[in-house]
């Protein structure tokens, strides 16, 4: 990549882009109300589209457009299942944890699990996801991010790290979670708006465009992947619904905390929608442009190929070959736009859960606003750093397996403990504690046992078979231990009334504004992708 160099333009408009993101944010975080629920969830304030569009950045960012493209230039189309296997998720999401979490005005998701079951779940979840976003969720967003500029510029890595930590924090730490909401807007924006415009450019580089493509390599262009598949098993992807992904969608604090911000519930449910139609375009941005490499490296022989070891290349690479100048600086800006996004939103999450379920809880419950605030910005900060040293272990593993390893396995026991508590209101406290310490133990033994037998099942499996087994060591202890009180779970044990509660009961909405409406539009949108590249 000698041949890349940025020009007065590109740089022009990366530092106009980034500027008007930082400027964005500090004047957000001047009109937010200096309390716990204003610094923390936005005062409740947020509009559908605000929250759609920051639904999408928080899980867009350097380990899923380097991570997801270089993954899609080796494994090909069927990697695009990360992105696109969104309506079943949401769906569940829609239905059964969006009007649980509104009606019952939850701010964490460790305050769901101690009122639903007790506080020893809570606390294990904020330990647990704290680790996590610390030292699985953040690492990548920072390595991809300084990675590629690093390979682009020949900058120092670590020069491009520590500003990709100052220009975040400085108004992530200050404005909480309504600077982080406002700047992932316009982060959505240039993400798709750059990516979309690369793509574009990049295939009218393949003579023969698309068709030619598949026509040289029409096993790499399917969806569908059999069972015994060691990358996307699709077989894996539907018990993931249940699991992984529901949990990255549903109880990830990071996700859940955009739609608690909502101002009412039809706001949470139309941003999810709207989340829904970004996302069936988002593989434009995030995993296609592999498959132009692939074909241009491995079948056109334009240069020499990144395989078996080198796909993290491929994002670099492209940007580096096919953008122009002025491109360049777009995408460039639209990738660390993203970068920052899912950096901001992870310390936004880490400031929360810290300051409001560990520092609150357990150290300081008589802390007023102004002292949880600060904590919240202490602990963000100090996230930051952790994960910043932390980063360099990524390399090692590879950014998309060390990020979709690393949360299936820290998922397990949450999610099943959620779905049984919220389905089945003789789960126990006990039972939900059994859930969360033995499945964690059971994921770990079943992962060791994996690794032992050197076998190539997917993780996927894995994690279905860790949540089954969870499942019923929570159904056994449950059984044996002494029954909740009416009190304790009949609020969150769901409802089919719920459902006629989606858009706000009594309200009626003209046809056009009615969720069903565009989520029924959404639904036939994706239902064509999976017809169309089965």
């Amino acid at each position: 990549m000698n041949n890349f160099h940025l020009t007065l333009t590109d740089i022009v408009i990366i530092v106009a882009e980034i500027l008007v993101v930082v400027v964005v944010g500090l004047l957000a975080a001047r009109k937010v109300v200096r309390t716990t629920e204003g610094y923390f969830l936005a005062s409740g304030r947020m509009p559908w589209y605000l929250i759609g569009a920051a639904f999408v950045s928080t899980s867009v960012s350097s380990e899923q457009i380097v991570g997801t493209i270089g993954a899609t230039y080796k494994g090909g189309l069927a990697i695009a299942n990360w992105e696109w296997w969104c309506l079943p998720t949401y769906s569940l999401m829609m239905v059964f944890f969006i009007p649980l979490y509104l009606r019952n005005k939850i701010v964490t998701v460790p305050e769901l699990l101690n009122r639903r079951f007790g506080p020893a779940c809570g606390a294990i979840y904020s330990s647990v996801i704290l680790v996590g976003y610390v030292f699985i969720f953040l690492p990548p967003v920072l390595y991809g991010g300084s990675l590629t500029l690093s390979e682009l510029t020949g900058w120092s890595q670590w020069y491009v790290l520590a500003g990709i930590l100052i220009l975040t924090a400085s108004y992530t730490l200050l404005g909480g979670l309504s600077s982080v909401m406002w700047t992932d807007a316009i982060q959505c924006v240039m993400l798709i708006g750059g990516g979309v415009l690369l793509f574009f450019v990049a295939l009218d580089k393949i003579p023969g465009g698309w068709e030619a493509m598949t026509l040289a390599a029409p096993d790499r262009f399917h969806l569908y992947r059999p069972a015994t598949d060691e990358e996307a098993p699709f077989l894996g992807l539907i018990l993931a619904s249940f699991g992984v992904f529901l949990f990255y969608q549903s109880s990830n604090q990071v996700m859940v905390q955009r739609i608690l911000s909502a101002r009412s519930t039809w706001d949470g449910m139309m941003g999810l929608v709207f989340a829904g139609f970004i996302n069936i375009i988002r593989p434009l941005v995030t995993c296609l442009l592999g498959l132009i490499v692939y074909h241009w490296l491995d079948v056109m022989h334009q240069g020499p190929s990144l395989l078996p070891n080198r796909q993290d290349q491929a994002f670099p690479y492209s940007l580096a070959v096919f953008a122009p100048s002025g491109l360049r600086g777009i995408i460039l800006a639209g990738f660390f736009a993203a970068v920052m996004a899912s950096v901001s939103a992870l310390t936004n999450s880490v400031a929360t859960i810290f300051s409001l379920d560990v520092y609150h809880r357990f150290w300081r419950k008589k802390a007023g606003d102004k002292e949880l605030i600060t904590t919240g910005q202490v602990s963000g900060g100090l996230a930051l750093l952790i994960a910043a040293v932390v980063s360099p272990i990524v390399a090692n593993v590879g950014m998309f397996k060390y990020f979709q390893t690393g949360v299936t396995y820290m998922a397990t026991p949450f999610i099943s403990v959620l779905l049984m508590g919220i389905f089945w209101k003789r789960t126990t406290y006990a039972g939900a504690v059994a859930g969360m310490l033995g499945g964690l133990v059971i994921q770990i033994a079943l992962a060791l046992l994996i690794w032992a037998l050197d076998s190539k099942i997917n993780w996927l499996y894995v994690a279905g078979m860790a949540q089954a087994l969870t499942m019923l060591l929570i159904a056994v202890v449950s059984l044996y231990t002494t029954p909740p009180t009416t009190e304790q779970y009949k609020p969150f044990l769901w409802r089919f009334s719920w459902l006629r509660e989606l858009e706000e009961g009594t309200q009626v909405r003209p046809w056009w504004q009615q969720v069903k409406f565009w989520f029924g539009l959404y639904a036939v949108a994706w239902c064509y992708i999976y017809w169309r590249f089965w």
